[in-house]
C-alpha cells in the first residue's frame, strides 16, 4: 500500500509540474550592442529591459561570433565542450559542401549536415536545446537565420516536430510538416524563404555596401511565427518552444554602405540603426501576437543577442602586408588573410589558399577569404591560419615542436595588429601568453581544437561612450568602416539581454555578472533539463538571481596577467566571477584592447 501511495504522489506531483510548465521564446536579435538599447532604438526591447529583468552585467562567449554563442545556447557548455570555437574552423577531413576546403564556413545548414555525418551525430558533443526539449514533452520550432538555428535542431529528424525555418527553407532537401506547408499556402506565405535582396550586398574597396536593412526577409519570417507557427504551437495543446534568430542588426551591420573606407560614422551610421529598429519591431509583432492569442501570461520570452559589435580598422605599421599591392585592397590597408601572409613570410613557408585548393600565394595575393595554409606540402600543412575578424585561430600540425611555436609567438609579438594570445595548455608554457584554460576553451570538443588564438587590435573613435563606438582590426574581406566582430574588447563582449515573463522578476535590473552559456543553462532549467545545483565548471550557471524568489548574487572583479613575454609585453585579462563560474571582460596587451585596465 504505501509503494501505491508514493506512486501516486509521485503522478500528482509530474501532473502538478506539467500544468505549470510554461511556454519559452528566445529572441536572438543577432550582434546587438547592449547599450544601443534605448526608447529610441529599440522600444519593445527597451520595454521588457525596463518591465522585466535587464541583465546588465552581461557576457559573450569568445570567440565573440555567431556560431560558438548558438552552440552555448543550445547546450549551456563552454566552446571548450562545444567545438565551434568560431564561425570559420579547421577540419581533418575536407568538407565538400562547403568547396572542398578544410576551413568550412558554418552558417550553411548543408555544411553542418556533412558534419553531423563526420561525428557520428554528435558535432557538439552535447544534445542541442530542441532535440532534448523535444524528447521532454515540449513542441518546438527554430525559426531566422541560417546557421545559428541549425546548431538548435542539428539532427536530421522526418517526424512533425522540431520545425526549422531558415534562408534555405524551400531551395534545398528541407522539409516541412504538410500542415505548416498547408498553412502556409493559405495564408499566401511563400514556401520558399526570400532571400536578402540588397542587404546582402557587401560592396567593394570603391562601392559602399548596402543602404538598407533586411526588412524583406525578416518580415516574412516574422510573419510566419506569428501568422503560422505560433497558432500553429497553441493549437496542438502542449507546451512549447520556440526561437526566433534576427539576421539584422548583425547582418546589415556587416554590410552598411554608410561608412566606406572611413571609421565614423561606422557601425552608428542610419542604416545600421535602421537595422536594429527593424529587429525591434519584429519582436514587436511577436509580443503583439503572443498576447493576441492570450499566451503572453505563460509564455516566458529572453531577448538575448550573441555578441556585439564594432568598426573594421585595417591599419598596421608594421605588417609585411601592407607593403604589396592588390587588386581589391587600398594602398597601405590589411588585406583578408594578412596574419597569413606575415607568418608566411617570417617563417619562410609557402602559402596557399585554403578556399581554392592547390593555388599557392604569389606576390600582390592575398587568400580570397583570409583562409591560410603554411607548408611544403599543402595536403599536410605545417600551421593553418583561419581567419575570423577580430580573432584569427591558428592550428598547427603534430611535427610542429617547440621551437617552431615560440617562433610564431614572437613574429606574432612582433605585429602592432595583434593584442593578446592565448596558447592551448597541452603546447606548454610561453612567456606573454595565457592559456585556453583561462578562456574556457579546453573541454571535450570532438572538432579539431586550435593550438593558439591571436586576439587584434581595437579602440574607439570619439564618442560619449567607448563601447558604442569601438573599432577592431580584422580579418576580413569586408573594408574599413564596415561592421565585424569576434575581438576580445568590451564592446564585442557587450551583448544585449533581458527576459521576461511569469518565470522572471518584474522591473529588476541584474547587476551580477552573465553570460550566454549561463542562459543556456537557464533555459533548460526552465524545462525542466537541467538541476539547478549544477556544479559543473563548464556548464553555465542558472541566472536564479533573475528567477521570480531568486536570491541575489555575490561576484569579485580581478585580473590574470601573464608573465613578459617579447618587448615586456603581457597578454592580461579582466574577469569577474559568481563561484567557480568566470566572465570574460576583456583581453590583450596592456593598450591595445578597449575596456582593458
Amino acid at each position: 500500500m504505501r509503494q501505491w501511495s508514493l506512486l501516486l504522489l509521485l503522478i500528482i506531483s509530474n501532473l502538478a509540474y506539467a500544468a505549470e510548465q510554461h511556454n519559452l521564446i528566445l529572441f536572438v536579435p543577432d550582434g546587438l550592442r547592449a547599450l544601443m538599447v534605448n526608447a529610441q532604438n529599440a522600444p519593445t526591447m527597451n520595454q521588457i529591459k525596463n518591465s522585466g529583468v535587464f541583465f546588465k552585467n552581461n557576457h559573450s562567449a569568445y570567440p565573440t561570433l555567431t556560431m560558438p554563442n548558438a552552440s552555448v545556447f543550445s547546450t549551456g557548455h563552454i566552446l571548450g565542450d562545444t567545438g565551434i570555437f568560431s564561425n570559420t574552423i579547421y577540419t581533418k577531413e575536407t568538407n565538400h559542401e562547403a568547396r572542398d576546403t578544410n576551413t568550412p564556413f558554418l552558417e550553411n545548414d548543408r555544411v553542418i549536415d556533412e558534419l553531423e555525418d563526420q561525428f557520428s551525430g554528435q558535432l557538439m558533443k552535447f544534445n542541442a536545446l530542441l532535440d532534448d526539449a523535444q524528447s521532454h514533452g515540449f513542441n518546438t520550432a527554430v525559426i531566422g537565420k541560417v546557421g545559428p538555428t541549425k546548431l538548435f535542431h542539428p539532427l536530421r529528424s522526418q517526424s512533425d516536430f522540431p520545425i526549422l525555418i531558415d534562408d534555405m527553407t524551400g531551395h534545398n532537401n528541407s522539409t516541412l510538416p504538410q500542415a505548416v506547408r498547408d498553412l502556409l499556402t493559405q495564408n499566401q506565405l511563400p514556401l520558399e524563404a526570400p532571400g536578402r535582396g540588397d542587404n546582402g550586398k557587401t560592396g567593394n574597396a570603391t562601392t559602399p555596401g548596402t543602404l538598407t536593412n533586411n526588412l524583406q526577409q525578416q518580415q516574412y519570417f516574422i510573419d510566419v511565427t506569428t501568422k503560422i507557427l505560433l497558432p500553429y504551437l497553441k493549437n496542438q495543446q502542449k507546451p512549447f518552444v520556440l526561437i526566433f534568430w534576427s539576421r539584422d542588426p548583425d547582418g546589415t551591420q556587416h554590410n552598411q554602405g554608410d561608412s566606406l573606407q572611413q571609421v565614423i560614422p561606422g557601425i552608428n551610421g542610419p542604416t545600421s540603426l535602421s537595422a536594429i529598429k527593424n529587429a525591434d519591431d519584429n519582436l514587436n509583432q511577436l509580443m503583439s501576437s503572443l498576447k493576441a492569442l492570450d499566451l503572453d501570461n505563460s509564455t516566458d520570452v529572453v531577448v538575448a543577442a550573441d555578441h556585439g559589435f564594432s568598426t573594421i580598422w585595417k591599419e598596421s605599421k608594421t605588417s609585411d602586408s601592407v607593403n604589396q599591392t592588390y587588386s581589391d585592397v587600398p594602398t597601405h590597408q590589411l588585406p583578408p588573410g594578412f596574419l597569413a601572409i606575415d607568418l608566411s613570410r617570417a617563417l619562410n613557408l609557402p602559402l596557399f589558399d585554403a578556399n581554392q585548393p592547390n593555388h599557392q600565394i604569389g606576390t600582390n595575393e592575398h587568400p580570397l577569404a583570409g583562409n591560410g595554409l603554411l607548408g611544403r606540402d599543402v595536403t599536410h600543412p605545417q600551421v593553418s591560419v583561419v581567419a575570423n575578424g577580430g580573432s584569427d585561430l591558428i592550428y598547427l600540425d603534430h611535427s610542429v615542436d617547440n621551437t617552431m611555436i615560440k617562433k610564431i609567438i614572437d613574429i606574432l609579438f612582433h605585429e602592432d595588429y595583434v593584442s593578446g594570445v592565448f596558447v592551448d595548455d597541452k603546447l606548454g608554457h610561453y612567456p606573454g601568453t595565457l592559456t585556453f584554460s583561462d578562456i574556457g576553451l579546453i573541454g571535450s570538443a570532438q572538432t579539431p581544437t586550435p593550438a593558439i588564438v591571436v586576439n587584434f587590435r581595437s579602440s574607439y573613435t570619439a564618442c560619449r561612450q567607448p563601447y558604442t563606438c569601438s573599432v577592431e582590426i580584422a580579418d576580413t574581406t569586408l573594408q574599413q568602416g564596415q561592421g565585424m566582430h569576434g575581438n576580445f574588447n568590451r564592446a564585442d563582449t557587450y551583448p544585449f539581454m533581458a527576459a521576461i515573463g511569469p518565470d522572471f522578476k518584474t522591473n529588476y535590473t541584474d547587476r551580477a555578472p552573465s553570460s550566454n552559456v549561463d542562459m543556456g543553462t537557464t533555459l533548460r532549467y526552465l524545462l525542466g533539463l537541467t538541476p539547478l545545483n549544477a556544479t559543473d565548471i563548464k556548464l553555465g550557471r542558472v541566472l536564479e538571481e533573475a528567477l521570480i524568489n531568486g536570491k541575489e548574487m555575490p561576484f569579485s572583479r580581478l585580473k590574470k596577467v601573464s608573465d613578459p613575454g617579447h618587448e615586456g609585453k603581457q597578454t592580461i585579462l579582466n574577469i569577474q566571477k559568481v563561484g567557480s563560474h568566470i566572465y570574460l571582460d576583456s583581453g590583450g596587451f596592456s593598450g591595445s584592447t578597449l575596456g582593458l585596465y
